[in-house]
C-alpha cells in the first residue's frame, strides 16, 4: 500500500531578540518614569528639553559583561525636577482660578511698627497730661520744682500706679482727669509698651540664635558648646530658663542703679535706699519716700517707666516657666504612658475597632494639651466644608468648587 507522502517538515527557528553589546562596554536602557516622576511632571511639569531626555533619550550606563549588571556605585540617577513659572500644569491651575497664596495675610507677630505707634501715643499721652497739669497747676497739692518736669513725672508715676503721694489733685475737675488718665495709662498706653518690650525682646532673641547658629555651623555642630543649655536651636528660641534669668538680672541692674541715685542724689541711706527703690519698681509706693529734688524727679520719669516693665516681664516669664516646668512633666507622663482598653476606645475616633497612627498621634496630643476636642472639631468642620464631594479627600476640583461657592 502505498503510503502517502509526509509533509515536509521544517524545525523551528528561534530568531534571537538579542543584539550584540556596542563597544565600550555601555549598554543602552530605556528607564520607565516612577509614579514619584509622574507625580512631579504633573505638578511641576517639564521643558522641551528635560521630556526629550527623559521621555526619548535612553540613558546610558557601563555595564559589566562578567555578571550582566550594572554597577552598583554607577547606577542611574533619579533626574531632577526644577520648578518652572511656564510650567503646563501650572498654567491650568491659574485657568482654573485657584489662587497660589492666601488671599487674606497670616497673622505675623508685633513688628518694628509698634515702636512707633508706643512712642507716638506716649508722647500724646504725656503731652495731654502736661497741658493739663500746666493750666491746672493750681489745683493740684504738691511740692513743686518745675512745672513741665512735675508733669511729666505726675503722669509717669500715675501711670505705673506707683502713687507716691507727693502730687495729688485736688479739686473735682483734676480728679475727673486723673480718672480718665488713670484708666487710659494703665491700659491702652501700658498695652503698647508691653509689646514695644516684647518685639525688642523677641529681637534680641533672634539675633543671640543666629549667632549660636553661626558659631554651630563653623563649629560643625549647632548643639554643642555651653550656649546650647540657654538656646533651643531646634526649636528656633530661647530657652525659659534663659528668659527668667535676664529678666531677673535686668530688675537687679534697675534696683541697683535706683540705690545709687537715690543715696547720692536725694542724699538717702542705703538702707532708705534701697528700700525706697524696690518699693518703686514693683510699684508699692507707701508714700513715705518720694523724689523731691529736679535731678531726682527726671531720673524717675525714665527709670519707673523702664523698671515697673521689666519687673513686669520677670514675673511673666516665672509664670511661663512654671507652666512649662508642668507642660514638659506632663508630655513625658504621656509618652511613657501606655494604653489602657479604655484609652484605646476613646482613640479610636471612627469606630472601626483599631486606632491608626493618625488618631494615636491625636488622642495623645489630647492628653498633653497640646490640642483640645474643640481644635479638632473646627478643624474637621474646615475640612468637611472644603470637601465637596464627601470622599475624605480634597482634590483641585473641591478647591475649584469651593472658590466658585464663595
Amino acid at each position: 500500500m502505498d503510503k502517502e507522502p509526509l509533509l515536509p517538515y521544517s524545525s523551528p527557528r528561534i530568531t534571537s531578540i538579542l543584539s550584540s553589546l556596542p563597544e565600550g562596554d555601555e549598554i543602552s536602557v530605556s528607564l520607565p518614569l516612577t509614579p514619584v516622576q509622574i507625580k512631579d511632571r504633573l505638578i511641576f511639569g517639564s521643558s522641551s528639553n528635560e521630556a526629550s531626555q527623559l521621555l526619548v533619550s535612553p540613558v546610558i550606563a557601563p555595564f559589566d559583561r562578567s555578571n550582566g549588571r550594572f554597577p552598583a556605585s554607577q547606577h542611574p540617577s533619579k533626574p531632577a525636577f526644577h520648578r518652572c513659572k511656564t510650567a503646563p500644569a501650572i498654567g491650568f491651575v491659574n485657568e482654573l482660578g485657584l489662587p497660589c497664596v492666601p488671599s487674606d495675610p497670616k497673622p505675623q507677630p508685633p513688628s518694628q511698627s509698634i515702636v512707633y505707634h508706643a512712642a507716638i501715643f506716649l508722647a500724646v499721652y504725656l503731652s495731654l497730661g502736661v497741658l493739663v497739669y500746666w493750666f491746672e497747676r493750681d489745683s493740684f497739692l504738691a511740692s513743686e520744682t518745675n512745672p513741665v518736669v512735675d508733669a511729666i513725672y505726675f503722669c509717669i508715676v500715675t501711670m505705673c500706679t506707683i502713687g507716691y503721694g507727693d502730687i495729688i489733685p485736688n479739686s473735682p475737675a483734676t480728679k475727673l482727669f486723673s480718672i480718665l488718665f488713670v484708666l487710659v495709662g494703665f491700659g491702652f498706653i501700658d498695652i503698647l509698651l508691653s509689646g514695644m518690650v516684647s518685639y525688642v525682646l523677641d529681637l534680641q532673641e533672634n539675633h543671640l540664635l543666629q549667632a549660636v547658629k553661626q558659631r554651630g555651623l563653623r563649629s560643625g555642630n549647632a548643639n554643642s558648646g555651653p550656649k546650647s543649655y540657654f538656646i533651643d536651636v531646634k526649636k528656633g528660641r530661647m530657652r525659659i530658663r534663659m528668659k527668667v534669668g535676664l529678666a531677673l538680672g535686668v530688675v537687679v541692674i534697675c534696683i541697683g542703679i535706683g540705690v545709687g541715685v537715690m543715696r547720692f542724689v536725694e542724699r538717702l541711706s542705703w538702707l532708705d535706699s534701697l528700700y525706697f527703690s524696690v518699693m518703686s519698681v514693683t510699684t508699692v509706693g507707701y508714700g513715705d519716700r518720694a523724689f523731691k529734688s529736679l535731678s531726682g524727679r527726671i531720673f524717675a520719669s525714665v527709670w519707673l517707666l523702664v523698671s515697673t516693665l521689666a519687673v513686669a516681664r520677670a514675673f511673666l516669664y516665672l509664670a511661663e516657666a512654671r507652666v512649662d516646668k508642668r507642660q514638659r512633666r506632663m508630655a513625658k507622663w504621656v509618652l511613657e504612658h501606655g494604653m489602657t482598653v479604655s484609652e484605646f476606645l476613646a482613640a479610636d475616633i471612627d469606630n472601626n475597632g483599631s486606632v491608626s497612627k493618625s488618631e494615636y498621634v491625636i488622642y495623645k496630643l489630647k492628653e498633653m494639651g497640646k490640642v483640645s476636642e474643640k481644635d479638632i472639631q473646627q478643624v474637621c468642620s474646615t475640612f468637611e466644608r472644603i470637601d465637596t464631594g464627601n470622599c475624605g479627600k480634597i482634590s483641585l476640583a473641591d478647591l475649584r468648587e469651593n472658590r466658585l461657592r464663595l
